[in-house]
């Protein structure tokens, strides 16, 4: 990549809840407040490198959705694309490993506001009109059918309008079987550039 691209990344932004001092979920009375998502983590990283970030993807109307805003424009990435409505965000729940403990993630996304998200709230046109990048993972695809088709629709349009694409598998079990992610893998891998495939 040169310095400089438009770089779009599509796909849900949550509030992260994480024990302190390595506690358990039963264990704990506090929590500390994070803002994170795959896709907006690589807005971040790639912000931090130098590059022109923008994230797209569906918040809520209120102070949480704000508070994501925030987070992501405090590490330099444009939410010109993220549209607002609905009423709730995503929130995950983790508790960090220790010792011979694994890490536990516990979501709470089903109904977030992206999960809402209609193809004709994004204008294309616009949005992609002088990018060079746009960046998705499987777990925008997972969430439900709207999201996989605002996701699917986006890199298609890219692909005949030279923008490059690149996939993330991202697969998650929580979220969906193998079965399941298999036909949309299928489905979006023709208008992809660079894949990341591992599971």
């Amino acid at each position: 990549m040169n310095k400089k691209e438009k770089i779009i990344t599509f796909g849900e932004i949550m509030l992260r809840l994480s024990t302190p001092d390595h506690q358990t979920i039963n264990q704990t009375h506090s929590y500390i407040a994070n803002y994170g998502g795959g896709e907006a983590n690589v807005a971040v990283s790639l912000s931090h490198m130098g590059h022109n970030c923008y994230f797209m993807s569906k918040l809520p109307p209120n102070q949480l959705g704000d508070g994501a805003i925030s987070h992501l424009k405090s590490h330099g990435v444009n939410t010109d694309y993220v549209v607002r409505g609905s009423t709730t965000l995503g929130i995950y729940f983790i508790e960090t490993g220790f010792g011979g403990r694994p890490s536990k993630v516990i979501y709470n996304r089903k109904h977030s506001a992206i999960t809402r998200a209609q193809l004709e709230e994004f204008d294309f046109d616009e949005i992609f009109g002088d990018a060079t990048w746009f960046h998705v993972s499987g777990i925008s695809l997972a969430l439900n059918e709207r999201v996989a088709k605002v996701a699917v629709a986006a890199a298609k349009y890219c692909s005949e309008h030279g923008v490059k694409v690149s996939f993330d598998f991202n697969y998650r079990s929580k979220l969906w079987t193998v079965e399941e992610a298999r036909p949309w893998f299928k489905e979006i891998m023709p208008y992809c550039d660079v894949v990341f495939a591992s599971f």
